[in-house]
C-alpha cells in the first residue's frame, strides 16, 4: 500500500513539475514592467492551488485504490482460510463415518460367510452320500454285446411263456426304451447302470402292474427308467444317511412290511440285485434267468409259484 502511495505522490509531483516548466517556457524573454502586478499574482496563486488540488486528489484516488485492494486482497484471503477449515473439518467426521462403514460391511460378509458355511455344512449332513452328483454329459453308452445276447436270451423264454400261457400279461410288458433315455438318466443321477440292466431295459421299458416280478409280496410294478430316476430321487430326500447311500438303482417297488413303499435295487457299482428275492442276487441277468427257469419249469420263487388266471399270471404260495 505505501508502495502505491509513493508511486501516486511522484506522478503527482512529477506532473507539477511538467505543467510549471511549460508555463515558464511560454513566457518572453523580456518582461515588461508589471503594470497591474496584484492581479497577476493573484492568478498565479489561483493556479498553483489548483495544481495542488489536482496534485492532492490523484494521491487521495491512489490511496482509496490501495485501501480497496489491500480490502479485497484481505477479505479473500479470509475466505480462503474459512473453506480450508471447513474441509479440515468435514474431512475429519467423514473418517470415522467411513471407517465405521467399513466395519460395518466387513462384519455383515463374515456373518454371511459363516451362514453360509453353516448351511452348507448342514445340508452336506441332511444329504446321503453320492446323492448330489456334479453334472456329467449325456453319453449313451453301448452295451457289450455278449451282456446284450445273454439278456435277450432269458427274455425271449419269458416272452414265450406269457404269450402262450398268459397274454394279457404279456402284453402289459414296455416297449423298448432307446440308449438316450437311460443315459439321460445315469447324467441326472451321476449313477452308471449296469449293463445287464441296460440290456433288459432296451428290451422292455418296465411293465404295468407286478406282472412277471410279482413273485415278490406287495409287488406293485416293473419301473421305467423315469420310473427309477424318480424313486432314486424320493429315496436320496427321504431316507438319511446310513439307509440309503445313493450308489442304488430302484427297479421293482412293492408295498413293505409297515405299508410305505419300497424298493428291490441294483447297485450300480457291481451290478448285484437286492430286495427282489429272499437272496442276493449277481445281477439283473440272474433275475431274469430265474424267473424263466421258475415260468418254464413250474418252480418256485420266494416260497411262491406261478399260476395263470384270465391270461393273467399270479404267484401263489406253493403249498
Amino acid at each position: 500500500m505505501l508502495k502505491l502511495v509513493r508511486q501516486a505522490l511522484t506522478a503527482a509531483v512529477l506532473i507539477a513539475l511538467a505543467v510549471r516548466l511549460r508555463r515558464r517556457a511560454r513566457l518572453p524573454r523580456a518582461e515588461p514592467p508589471p503594470s497591474v502586478p496584484v492581479p497577476v499574482r493573484r492568478a498565479r496563486g489561483g493556479r498553483a492551488a489548483l495544481l495542488w488540488l489536482v496534485v492532492a486528489a490523484v494521491a487521495v484516488v491512489a490511496l482509496v485504490l490501495a485501501l480497496t485492494r489491500t480490502t479485497e486482497q484481505r477479505d479473500a484471503q479470509a475466505l480462503a482460510r474459512a473453506a480450508t477449515e471447513q474441509q479440515q473439518a468435514a474431512t475429519t467426521k467423514t473418517e470415522p463415518l467411513e471407517t465405521a462403514r467399513a466395519t460395518a460391511q466387513a462384519t455383515a460378509t463374515t456373518a454371511q460367510a459363516t451362514r453360509t458355511d453353516a448351511a452348507t455344512a448342514t445340508q452336506a449332513t441332511a444329504t446321503p452320500p453320492n446323492c448330489a452328483p456334479s453334472p456329467r454329459p449325456i453319453d449313451p453308452r453301448r452295451v457289450a454285446p455278449e451282456v446284450k445276447r445273454a439278456v435277450d436270451a432269458q427274455w425271449r423264454r419269458i416272452e414265450r411263456w406269457l404269450r402262450t400261457h398268459a397274454p394279457r400279461t404279456y402284453r402289459t410288458l414296455g416297449a423298448p426304451v432307446r440308449a438316450r433315455t437311460i443315459a439321460v438318466a445315469e447324467s441326472q443321477t451321476g449313477l452308471d447302470f449296469p449293463d445287464a440292466l441296460r440290456a433288459s431295459l432296451l428290451r422292455h421299458n418296465g411293465s404295468r402292474g407286478a406282472g412277471v416280478f410279482g413273485f415278490r409280496p406287495g409287488a406293485r410294478a416293473h419301473l421305467t427308467v423315469r420310473g427309477m430316476r424318480d424313486a432314486w430321487r424320493e429315496m436320496c430326500a427321504r431316507d438319511q444317511p446310513g439307509s440309503w447311500d445313493g450308489l442304488l438303482i430302484p427297479f421293482l417297488s412293492y408295498t413293505g412290511p409297515d405299508g410305505d413303499v419300497a424298493y428291490a435295487v441294483v447297485s450300480s457299482a457291481d451290478g448285484t440285485v437286492t430286495g427282489a428275492t429272499g437272496r442276493r442276487l449277481k445281477s439283473s441277468y440272474t433275475l431274469l434267468r430265474t424267473v424263466a427257469d421258475a415260468l418254464e419249469r413250474g418252480g418256485t420263487i420266494d416260497g411262491r409259484r406261478p399260476a395263470v388266471s384270465g391270461g393273467l399270471l399270479r404267484w401263489k404260495p406253493a403249498g
